[in-house]
């Protein structure tokens, strides 16, 4: 890759650790966030200072892009705090073609288009997606997101891949399942797994279950497919 000046990324949150060994090798990786309904929302600067010293976020918001992170009740969230990402701004679809309950269900009253994304954004304004909507579980009454597990898995030398998953628990409402693809010539133990997350995250967002498995089911684009999870 002598001759490879950056790499752009989307499509899923990218770990700080992929970003940082790019950066090692003399290659910006710049992640970005976008999605059919709404082009290019966020990206990150080109600056290799700028990408490490945010590595893990999606950037800022692109030019004429309204951005609001907002709690179940449509108020703005504090900085650090997770919510949901509406937007604005003339790039955003109108709306879904012959499909008026759904895009009534997409859009506020106002006109502020509902991502269901959940993101944090710094003091600096850069935006970290944090999980969907829908694939958070909520575990003893917390809520998790399944993101924040696999990045700490992906963290572990052994791991190759991950996703996690909430599943029914009868005591916990619900817990996390993690699937897990070790890297060749590895052995990992799930106590070990358990005992790496346990250093890294709260009690309860740790998996109670790691299954190994030889690969994820992916889409064409690379998007971990969880419903088949």
């Amino acid at each position: 890759w002598t001759s490879l000046t950056a790499i752009f990324t989307g499509g899923a949150p990218n770990p700080a650790a992929e970003i940082n060994w790019w950066l090692a090798q003399g290659v910006r990786m710049a992640d970005g966030f976008g999605m059919t309904e709404a082009g290019t929302v966020l990206g990150m600067p080109v600056e290799a200072g700028r990408i490490a010293g945010k590595a893990g976020s999606a950037g800022l918001p692109a030019p004429m892009i309204g951005l609001r992170l907002v709690d179940d009740d449509g108020r703005d969230v504090a900085a650090g705090e997770p919510g949901e990402i509406w937007l604005s701004g003339p790039s955003i679809t109108p709306g879904y073609w012959n499909r008026p309950e759904e895009t009534e269900r997409a859009f506020t009253a106002d006109g502020w288009f509902r991502t269901g994304d959940i993101a944090r954004r710094d003091e600096e304004g850069f935006v970290t997606l944090v999980d969907r909507r829908k694939d958070m579980f909520i575990s003893g009454g917390e809520n998790v997101y399944p993101v924040e597990i696999e990045t700490v898995l992906l963290d572990h030398p052994g791991i190759a891949e991950a996703a996690v998953i909430g599943v029914a628990d009868a005591r916990w409402g619900e817990v996390g399942r993690a699937f897990v693809v070790v890297k060749a010539g590895c052995v990992v133990d799930p106590a070990d797994l358990a005992s790496h997350c346990g250093t890294r995250i709260a009690r309860y967002k740790v998996p109670k279950e790691f299954l190994l498995t030889e690969a994820l089911p992916r889409t064409a684009s690379g998007k971990i497919q969880k419903h088949i999870l």
